[in-house]
């Protein structure tokens, strides 16, 4: 029984590690920002599942469950909100290739906005 244990933890954490790789290949091998804040995210949330998944069944032991469900739920919170962050922080300083993009739905929106702020601002004084 210890060594089906022994081997399942070691698919486990190899299959963590591969999403951990794969997350950091993709940083660096994507052309945009929003490509690359997708590999941050989706792969990472994936390996760290597979590493408490890992610990879980190494330790073998029930109190450690809850800390390691907390731990992912933690996880699946702050990746989102995080990756929103950034995407929209490239957007708004132009940090996307707009080519990529298959559909841009909130450029209107941006152009509207900003027509407005020019209108209740007035001229600027360079311009």
């Amino acid at each position: 029984m210890d060594t089906l244990l022994n081997v399942i933890t070691a698919i486990l954490l190899l299959g963590g590690a591969l999403m951990s790789l794969a997350a950091a290949v993709g940083l660096l091998r994507f052309p945009d920002l929003m490509s690359r804040m997708h590999a941050a995210t989706k792969p990472q949330v994936l390996g760290l599942l597979l590493f408490l998944l890992a610990i879980a069944v190494e330790l073998r032991s029930w109190a450690l469950v809850p800390v390691l469900i907390v731990c992912w739920i933690f996880q699946l919170l702050t990746a989102p909100v995080s990756a929103h962050m950034v995407g929209r922080a490239g957007y708004r300083t132009k940090h996307l290739r707009k080519d990529l993009l298959s559909m841009d739905e909130l450029d209107e929106v941006v152009e509207r906005a900003a027509t407005r702020r020019r209108e209740e601002n007035g001229p600027t004084p360079g311009g």
